[in-house]
């Protein structure tokens, strides 16, 4: 059985979204007023988040996992394309904010001016970007959502990213202007490895890799009583998301009725252990006729 996550995660999405349109607006404000290079690497880096959220909208109105005409399979992969994106978008970010650590460096004549005033709005910024990861996060795994939890990631990392931050321009505030382009290629690194995390949690959904063990499928199905055989193991997807599950069953039985009961209670016994799952079984009998010529 699917669960129908759209609306929840939909109602998610347009939250966080007006939540890090406030977070760019407060970022670039402060940003501009000092000439910090670490934060505005940080506004680049929420832009994305904005990003990220758009494509989890457009993501969202087109995945299902219900199977139509045109999509046998259901569409659940249209929301891994979309983490896909928010991957892309977080390398693209990842670039600006190293471009931008190398011009610093190369032109070296711009100085970083920071006051308490700009530092208790960035406190307000991270206090915005925690609630934001922690809430999709949460609402994520409820609904088995890996848009809002591909997306929570990215958020945390804001979060980290905010704090590196906030200490460098406390630095900068005593009078170490080293500190904010030190801070901006540690920056980098970390929004680097939340899209490299994003990347490698989506790409086994999308070239179909192995999502269950065959050997762990065939001692499953060898534990129902008149399975004689199981072979022609292969299953794909996720788990916890959705996995099929494909099999030639030899059963110990040769009325249609009771090959049915049996392949009834291997399918049940495998939704216990990988729910969801859809799963299609050849049924064989014992034994076959040899034929010769």
């Amino acid at each position: 059985m699917t669960y129908h996550n759209q609306a929840a995660v939909r109602k998610v999405l347009i939250i966080t979204l007006l939540l890090n349109l406030l977070v760019v607006v407060l970022k670039a404000f402060v940003g501009k007023y000092t000439n910090s290079l670490s934060l505005i690497a940080e506004v680049l880096h929420s832009v994305t988040d904005i990003a990220n959220n758009i494509i989890g909208l457009v993501a969202n109105h087109y995945s299902s996992p219900d199977a139509d005409r045109k999509h046998p399979y259901g569409r659940e992969k249209f929301e891994s394309v979309g983490a896909l994106g928010i991957s892309a978008f977080i390398g693209i970010t990842c670039f600006d904010i190293f471009k931008g650590g190398v011009e610093r460096i190369i032109s070296s004549n711009q100085t970083v001016k920071i006051s308490p005033t700009e530092l208790w709005i960035l406190l307000i910024v991270l206090g915005v970007n925690i609630f934001v990861a922690y809430y999709e996060s949460a609402v994520g795994k409820r609904v088995g959502s890996q848009i809002l939890i591909a997306d929570a990631k990215h958020t945390m990392s804001d979060v980290w990213v905010t704090i590196s931050v906030i200490g460098g321009l406390v630095g900068v505030w005593l009078g170490f202007q080293w500190l904010d382009l030190i801070l901006a290629f540690p920056i980098a690194l970390l929004v680097f490895w939340s899209g490299w995390s994003v990347f490698k949690d989506n790409l086994p959904l999308l070239v179909d890799q192995m999502a269950v063990p065959p050997e762990v499928i065939n001692n499953i199905a060898l534990s129902v009583p008149r399975v004689v055989n199981c072979h022609n193991i292969a299953s794909r997807g996720v788990l916890g998301r959705q996995v099929f599950i494909e099999m030639h069953l030899v059963v110990d039985a040769l009325d249609t009725k009771t090959a049915h009961r049996v392949t009834e209670e291997v399918e049940k016994r495998l939704e216990q252990w990988f729910s969801p799952a859809r799963i299609v079984i050849h049924v064989e009998p014992p034994v076959y006729p040899v034929k010769f010529g």
